[in-house]
């Protein structure tokens, strides 16, 4: 598994999102940015997330997947805070 894998099934399950994945071996981490997010509480921004990504936890294929998720205007003022992690 690496990172272009996930960050391709997670843009094929939510089209029109920013992905960055970074990590090796079975644990990752994807920031998310998309309108898609906005409204939606923390848990249901995971959900959507990790719905695209299912089938490679059940599989084993991927063990851990940290989410930060953001709509553009949240990952605006987070990019000015210098919070990329």
């Amino acid at each position: 598994m690496n990172p272009e894998d996930i960050k391709q099934r997670i843009r094929a399950g939510l089209p029109g999102c920013d992905v960055t994945v970074s990590g090796d071996g079975s644990h990752f981490e994807a920031i998310v940015v998309g309108d898609v997010f906005d409204g939606l509480t923390a848990v249901k921004r995971q959900q959507l997330v990790y719905g695209t990504i299912n089938e490679l936890i059940t599989s084993g294929a991927l063990h851990a997947l940290t989410i930060k998720s953001y709509t553009p205007a949240e990952w605006a003022t987070a990019s000015k805070l210098q919070i990329s992690s």
